[in-house]
């Protein structure tokens, strides 16, 4: 009993870390690490990461617990399908409001194309909702491993490790999903799936 306690609580916790308001952040930070755009001043890029974080992760989170708490929800009612579209809404254009930002800042398209292809799954995992539970978790990840795959080709260089250590992180994210009881196998892979081919249309487009 205590071991399956562990077992839960330990997939709680990687839920939380892996959601899908941070991997645009991560995806962000790996490219000004890991790419030509390291050569950016530091004070440039912090100020792009800080701008990323409040329209994609601070702003959309804040403004859906406010719409929780507002409806009287606690937050095991957003795993419910039919409680999932206003949160959608409010994320969406959330990052709408970040790209708008980034435009008007005149901010290279590179850069632009990771929240891009965040907006591109987030739209998609929104349409499929209204029939289909998909797993927006799964997909944040697949469309993170989408985008890597899609700048491999556009910087020339081979993101094999990359993609097997974003591979195993998506299946250990899912398998906590499943853990938790909040997806099935179906919405695990189907999430992923999209997310790959969202996150890498997102970047080449």
């Amino acid at each position: 009993m205590r071991r399956n306690r562990l077992i839960l609580t330990i997939a709680s916790y990687i839920s939380v870390i892996f959601t899908p308001f941070y991997l645009p952040l991560m995806g962000l930070l790996a490219l000004f690490l890991f790419s030509y755009l390291s050569m950016l001043s530091w004070g440039y890029k912090l100020h792009i990461l800080l701008s990323v974080w409040i329209f994609t992760c601070l702003l959309p989170t804040t403004l859906i617990r406010l719409y929780s708490q507002y409806q009287g929800w606690s937050l095991l009612k957003l795993v419910q399908r039919e409680a999932r579209m206003v949160p959608y809404i409010i994320s969406i254009a959330c990052y709408f409001a970040c790209l708008y930002v980034m435009q008007l800042s005149h901010v290279s398209y590179i850069i632009k194309a990771i929240v891009v292809a965040a907006l591109v799954v987030q739209i998609l995992c929104a349409i499929i909702n209204h029939w289909w539970k998909i797993s927006i978790h799964t997909a944040a990840i697949g469309g993170t491993t989408g985008a890597v795959a899609a700048f491999s080709l556009i910087f020339d260089f081979y993101p094999l490790w990359w993609l097997c250590l974003l591979i195993l992180f998506a299946g250990v994210l899912g398998t906590s999903r499943m853990l938790l009881r909040i997806h099935t196998l179906g919405q695990i892979v189907g999430g992923f799936l999209i997310g790959v081919v969202a996150g890498f249309v997102g970047v080449v487009i």
